[in-house]
């Protein structure tokens, strides 16, 4: 039985995305005032990264590279196991 592999530049791809977009709204809802004590504690992490349009971007920006690199960590991962 042939084992599949997962391709790592499309799972990065991937868990970017989805990271990036959920960031984004996450700022963007948090205008409205709902959630922004999440947000405000995010933004201890990520610099920048608050409730306006402006945070809401570089907030996307953070979450494309960490969901990309933890997307090809873990299709690194599991093709190895």
């Amino acid at each position: 039985m042939a084992k599949d592999k997962l391709d790592v530049k499309k799972l990065g791809l991937s868990l970017g995305i989805v990271v990036a977009l959920g960031m984004f709204v996450a700022g963007l809802i948090s205008m409205a005032g709902y959630g922004t004590e999440i947000i405000n504690l995010i933004g201890t992490v990520y610099r920048g990264y608050n409730a306006s349009i402006m945070g809401s971007i570089i907030g996307a920006v953070y979450g494309f590279i960490d969901g990309f690199i933890g997307g090809v960590l873990i299709a690194w991962i599991y093709n190895k196991l």
